[in-house]
Parts: C-alpha cells; structure tokens; sequence
C-alpha cells in the first residue's frame, strides 16, 4: 500500500491548484499548453535519470566506489576529504543534484560505521556539493534545464560560460566543509580505519551499470538531447536487471513525486505570475540588471519557498537577451539553497535520509553554517561569471 508523507501531499496539493488555476479560467488553455509543451522533455529526463541512478545503486556501483575511496585514503581524512568532495561534485555534475542527495547520502552514511567515521561530516559534504556542484552542465540541476531554452545555449556552451564560477563554487564550499566539519577539532579523531572490501553481489549488473553511466556521459558529449541521452542509458540497465533480477524492477522506481510536482510547478508559477507575481518579481531584481542583486533574490527566494518555485517566478521577468542576469539567477538558485531545510528538493530528501539512517543533525548549526557558505559561494560564484565574460 502507497504511504503518503506531508511532502507527498503538499505536491499532490500544487498539483490541485494548478488543475483548478486551469478549470477556473485564470490560466488560460493555450498557456497551459505552452507550459506542459516546455516540460514534457524534462519530465522524461527526470525518470530516466533517477531510474538510472536508483538501478546504478543497486547494482551497488555507488558502494564500491565509497569503499575503495576509504581504502585509497589509507586512514588519512585529508585524503579521504579530498576524494569524497571530488566525488560527491562528479555525481551532481553528470548524474543530477538529486542523484547525490537521495542515492550517494545512504552510500556515504552506511561507510560511516563501517571506517569509524563521524557520519555528519559524511553527509553535510554530499548535501552542500549536491547544491553547489550543479552549475556546469544542463543535467546537473532541474533549473539548469529549465533554463536552457531562453538562455539560447547548447551543453557546450553552458559549460563554457559556468565552469569557472563552478569551480569557484566547489572551492569556496570544500573551504567552508573542511573548517566547520572535517577538521581534526571538529571530527576529534587523528585517523579512520579503512574498511575491508567486500565483492559486489552481481558482476554483470556491475557492468551494465557502470556502462549505462559512461553511455549517458557520452552521449552528453556528442550533444545528444538529455533525455535521450538517459532514455538510453536507463534503457541499457533496465534491459540488464530484466535479465538477471527482474523482482528489484517495481513501481517504486518510478519518481512521481518529482513528476507531480514539476507539473504543478508549470500550472502554478505562470497564473500567479499573470495575476501580480511578475510586478513584485520586477521591483525585488531592480531595473539596472545587477547580476549580484538578482543572484541575491534567487538565493532568498529558494531559501523561502524552494528553488525551482524561485528560479521560475524570477526567470520570467528577465529578458531571454539579458544572459548573464539569467546564470546570475542560476547561481542564486543553485548554490544559494544552502540555508533552510526546504530551499531545495535535494535537501528535503536529504534530511529524510538522514533521519532514516538516525543521523543527528544540529540544526542551529546547519543554518549557521549555511547562511556563512550562501553569502561567501554567492558572491565568489557572481564575480567567477563576471570576470569571465
């Protein structure tokens, strides 16, 4: 029987609200249509790519590569901080924040015990990297791809344009990790004790996984559109647990929540923006087109009613000509949702997973920390894209 949390109905709810936006006349038909026209490439996106990341996980490619991270650190936590942050970004950068937040926090929590290692700095690195490592490429975060359309940019050329406030980013947040929670005064102990390896229970699913990875990053590379590229991939794992554990392929699989939510997100935002959400979205960003005030606003914003809410409602107000407020704006809503627990979904699911696997996390300390990384990444990440145009 399907269990629905608050989460669930309060996406349900959007979902209502938009229906009863469109059967109410205040948003029109044709408008209605031109906003699900927008998303349906997205929403195949989205399922394929959790499907893909959800098979990776059980394929246990996610737990190998944790492991033999601890491993290769030989009970150095400098080494072992290094490689978990290179990790973390290179999982949101090619496989979706949500990917990092949802799929590699268990990875990374189930390791704590098995290393004796404090899980907290474990999972902050993987929430904070999972925000602030989606900037470079389309697939990395949801409003990177909603964005692509006015920003009139192919993958290439996004990446071309954020890799060095992406950099600056990851930089600024693997400074602010490293001196809130993976120093020595922080995690008291001087070394961890690398885990024994342990064989993946199938080899061919191993595989086949591994290689749907590596299929989606190369057909990335050769400019296929995202959702073919995950279509692809996703179709080349599900075709392997077919063959070899047909039971792990349920319903469960399936992201309805995230479906649910980004279609009442497309009913929602544009009626309100018709009915007076524009004008106020107008006077927050100012008429003079400062980058910093408008990646201000999106961090603000994402920080009070979430990120894809935030990026839309801004985004719309802003000229498809004026590209570089809209990275600015995807620099608020993408390394900015750091401070409150529900500026993102990544986030959101993230303390759920920390809550299932009784992870204690100090709240006072999460909001602290977080504001101190917005403020700091936000401003780095504004002038990074600046000083490179």
């Amino acid at each position: 029987m399907l269990r629905l949390g608050v989460l669930d109905w309060i996406r349900i709810g959007l979902l209502v609200l938009g229906l009863v936006f469109l059967v109410s006349g205040l948003l029109p038909w044709e408008a209605a249509a031109e906003s699900l026209r927008e998303i349906w490439p997205l929403l195949i996106f989205l399922v394929a790519i959790i499907v893909l990341a959800e098979l990776t996980k059980e394929a246990q490619v996610f737990d190998a590569i944790a492991a033999r991270m601890a491993v290769l650190g030989r009970g150095n936590y400098a080494a072992l901080f290094l490689l978990c942050t290179v990790f973390a970004a290179l999982v949101t950068i090619f496989l979706n924040l949500d990917t990092t937040a949802v799929l590699l926090t268990p990875v990374m929590l189930a390791l704590a015990p098995k290393a004796r290692i404090a899980p907290l700095p474990l999972a902050m690195t993987t929430i904070w990297l999972a925000n602030t490592a989606s900037l470079l490429l389309p697939v990395s975060n949801l409003t990177n791809l909603l964005a692509m359309g006015k920003l009139g940019l192919d993958a290439q050329g996004f990446a071309a344009r954020m890799w060095a406030p992406q950099i600056v980013a990851v930089l600024v947040t693997m400074a602010f990790l490293w001196v809130f929670f993976w120093r020595r005064g922080e995690r008291r102990d001087l070394r961890y004790s690398p885990p024994v390896l342990e064989p993946v229970g199938d080899r061919a699913l191993f595989a086949a996984a591994s290689a749907g990875c590596l299929l989606f990053i190369a057909l990335l590379l050769l400019k296929a559109h995202v959702a073919v590229a995950a279509g692809a991939a996703a179709a080349l794992v599900v075709a392997a647990f077919l063959l070899r554990a047909r039971e792990r392929l349920t319903w469960r699989l399936f992201p309805w929540q995230l479906v649910v939510f980004v279609t009442g997100l497309f009913l929602v935002v544009p009626t309100l923006s018709r009915h007076g959400l524009s004008d106020l979205m107008s006077w927050m960003i100012g008429a003079e087109g400062d980058p910093y005030r408008t990646a201000a606003v999106g961090a603000g914003l994402s920080n009070a009613i979430n990120n894809l809410p935030a990026y839309k409602a801004v985004e719309i107000v802003i000229p498809a000509a004026d590209q570089d407020r809209l990275l600015a704006l995807l620099a608020g809503t993408n390394v900015g949702p750091v401070v409150t627990p529900w500026a993102s979904l990544a986030t959101l699911l993230w303390f759920e997973s920390c809550r299932r696997h009784d992870v204690q996390v100090p709240m006072r300390r999460f909001l602290l920390t977080g504001a101190g990384l917005a403020a700091v990444g936000l401003v780095a990440t504004v002038w990074a894209l600046e000083a490179t145009i």
